[in-house]
Formats: C-alpha cells, structure tokens, sequence
C-alpha cells in the first residue's frame, strides 16, 4: 500500500487562519476491507466553507477535528477495489480530504460517484459541474427563482459558485451583474463568463459608494440577490432590493474570522418584503441529479468555461486556502496532486 502524505488540522485559529494551523504527516495507507477502494486523488477542492469548520464553534457542519486529515471534496482514479461496483481505473468524485489517497468505504450511501470525462473533465466535478455549480443552481433556481427581464446580483462573482451563477443567470434571460474585487477579475467575468456588468467592490470604501454603483449597473433595482460575502456588500445591496426581493444567502466570508457582521438597514427587509432564506446544498441532495445536468451541458458545450486557479502538490494546500480567504484565487481553487 502506498504512503500517503496528508494535511492535519494541527490548532485552531484565533481570529485570521495562518499556516501553523495546519501540519503535514505522512503514513501508511491501510490494507482494503471487503467493500472498499483505494482512491489516488488527482485533484483536491479547496472551497471557502472550510474556514468556518476550523473553529470550534456552533454551525451547520461539526468542527473539524484536530490531529486528523482536513475535510474537502477530491476526484481521482480508483487504484486497488474490494467493491465489485467499482473497477481499477474508474474516475470518481468524493470527499476524500486533504491527502494524496483515500481508503472509502464504497458501500456507503454518497461515499463515492463514478463520473464520465468524456466531455466534461475531471477537475470540472470539483466545480462548476460539482457541489460549488449545484450551490449556485440552488440558490437561483429553489429561492430566488428568476423570471425573465429581472434583475440578479452575487457577490464573489468570479469564484467557483458565481461562474456557475452567470451562465444559470443569463440562460433563464436575465440582466445579470457580479461584484468581485479588482479590475482583472471584473474584465474576466464581463468578457468571458458573460456578465452584463461587473463591479469592483475594492474601488468603494463604503456602502453608500457601492449602492451608487449598483444603481448606475442596475437600473430596474435588484430583483434576486445570492450572498457570499456579507457585511459592506449586503448593507449595499439591501438599498437597491426590489419589493418582493428574494436573497438567498450562501455565504458570509466577511465573517469568517469570527468579527460581527452588523446589518445597517435591516428594517429594510420588512419594508420591501424581502425573502432572505440561508441553505447548505449538501442538504437537498434530491435536486442534485437535475442541477448537474444542466451543469454539465453547459460546460460540455463551452457555455460555461469556468477557470481554475491551482496550486501544486499536497505541501501547497494551506497557502493555496488561505489565499482563497483573500480572494487571491482567480475561479475555482484546487490543489493538484498527480
């Protein structure tokens, strides 16, 4: 059995994460179980929700455990099966965390997906065709619910979910405006994943600015809002909702390193009747099947080309994620192992 290195959650953060958070170990990949597989992961996903499981706090998730192998979503390619459902060679997507190869038990509901790369690749399964595009399809598609001729915004536009968002967006025909953070990033998602407007959030220094600038980017007010990021954003985008507005709110990264997030003008979600709903995809697995084939359509047929920022080997994780955090990552970030 192969050696295999992993990244441990080694102490908890006290306030921003850094990388003494994290250890490097190495050990012995364990003889297979009858039912099990031995997976070699050629891609690891690093996604913003990690940052909130590495405090030891009250959330939807439990807490990452310490001394044991960081949690996240991998693809790769089946090495050694004891499970008749699952050959050598098989290409599969599941959460085998922060290390080079898992031992699953395949038996286990959701434990492990076969996926086909014909048309689509394998990275792709970690994001736009993966839990971050389902996320996006969620949030548009289950709580804001678009019509045709509305108005929709995200914050963290460029990333992994607001790629996805932009092509789910503009194929339901709506006006269709992200805010990320520095010219480049507003260029990329105008010219290539097809925004009609993009604002930088880094050229205002507070609310009042940006409202300003949504209201020149979005001229009818905003009809449906998806939240990543909180905080100035949020207060920002609750003056120019729409009566009957609808927010659904994925994320708030703003937060993360466990500051408050005061809310300015929350009166304002009574006064227009907003709906704010907060969700955790992982808990409607039921719609996965129907988001993923419209995700894999539109990436199969360059609709939707979702770019990837990587970082190499398992050694590069924690600096790859804590860039992330900062927003240094341009689309999806993956550690490639292989």
């Amino acid at each position: 059995m192969p050696r295999n290195q992993q990244i441990h959650l080694n102490n908890r953060p006290d306030g921003e994460a850094v990388a003494s958070n994290f250890k490097l170990v190495a050990s012995e990949t364990p003889p297979l179980q009858d039912g099990q597989v031995l997976v070699r992961h050629h891609f690891l996903s690093l996604d913003p929700y990690m940052r909130g499981r590495m405090n030891d706090a009250k959330s939807y998730a439990m807490p990452q455990a310490l001394g044991e192998t960081m949690g996240g979503g991998t693809v790769g390619e089946v090495v050694e099966s004891k499970n008749e459902r699952f050959a050598v060679g098989d290409k599969v997507v599941g959460m085998g965390g922060w290390q080079e190869y898992s031992v699953v038990d395949a038996n286990q509901v959701g434990a492990l997906r076969k996926v086909d790369t014909t048309h689509v690749p394998l990275s792709a399964y970690l994001g736009a065709v993966g839990m971050p595009g389902v996320t996006a399809w969620y949030g548009l598609v289950k709580i804001i619910a678009p019509q045709a001729g509305d108005t929709m915004v995200i914050s963290a536009a460029t990333g992994a979910v607001g790629s996805a968002f932009a092509a789910l967006s503009k194929a339901r025909g709506c006006h269709t405006v992200g805010i990320a953070g520095g010219p480049k990033k507003c260029k990329y998602a105008v010219e290539e994943l097809g925004y009609d407007a993009c604002i930088d959030y880094k050229t205002h220094t507070d609310a009042a600015s940006l409202a300003k600038a949504l209201k020149d980017a979005c001229p009818k007010g905003i009809d449906g809002y998806f939240e990543n990021v909180g905080g100035m954003v949020l207060d920002a985008v609750l003056t120019r909702m729409n009566a009957f507005g609808r927010i659904a709110v994925c994320g708030m990264i703003a937060g993360y390193d466990g500051a408050p997030l005061p809310l300015t003008y929350p009166a304002l979600i009574l006064v227009n009747r907003l709906k704010v709903q907060g969700f955790i995809v992982s808990e409607h697995m039921e719609i996965w099947p129907e988001a993923l084939k419209e995700l894999g359509t539109q990436v199969a047929t360059g609709k939707l080309k979702p770019r990837e920022s990587i970082a190499l080997g398992i050694k590069a994780a924690p600096e790859a994620f804590l860039g992330l955090l900062k927003g240094r990552n341009f689309g999806k970030q993956l550690v490639k192992l292989v």
